[in-house]
């Protein structure tokens, strides 16, 4: 059998969209990827970000932020940022590590501006869909990575 491939989302927060995203890869490929999830500058888990979740039957409440530094003794295959201010800060790590970066919407700032609380929850409902297809094609995406040469 396989090792699964141990991949780290990374946010500034780790509030909210690398939250959504480890908890779609455990459902949508736990049996090949070990996911994690960290922050920058943790803060805690979006509570909207939990509800939007269980409305899709994906139980992230159980999760906590986690700053990066956390994670050195994790050996990772791969660190998907997943917005550009994780990117622009994103630390080295050790060894051949694939890097992929998507840079989604942030939904407590979209949030802000809305009208009332369903509003506010569509946001947080288009990103994790967002979120939700690019960890479908994830596998794929590190597959043909690893073909082409880690960066």
């Amino acid at each position: 059998m396989l090792s699964k491939l141990k991949v780290l989302f990374l946010c500034t927060g780790n509030a909210c969209r690398s939250q959504m995203a480890e908890g779609w890869a455990r459902r949508l490929h736990g049996d090949r990827l070990d996911p994690y999830s960290a922050g920058t500058a943790p803060v805690r888990v979006d509570p909207r970000a939990i509800l939007v979740m269980q409305e899709v039957g994906v139980d992230i409440s159980e999760h906590r932020s986690k700053h990066v530094q956390e994670l050195t003794g994790v050996e990772v295959d791969a660190v998907v940022t997943v917005c550009d201010r994780a990117n622009e800060r994103c630390p080295v790590f050790p060894g051949k590590v694939n890097r992929l970066h998507r840079d989604f919407d942030d939904p407590p700032r979209l949030a802000a501006g809305a009208a009332d609380e369903e509003a506010a929850l569509g946001h947080y409902r288009r990103v994790r869909d967002e979120i939700r297809a690019f960890v479908e094609a994830l596998p794929i995406a590190l597959w043909r990575k690893e073909r082409i040469g880690r960066t």
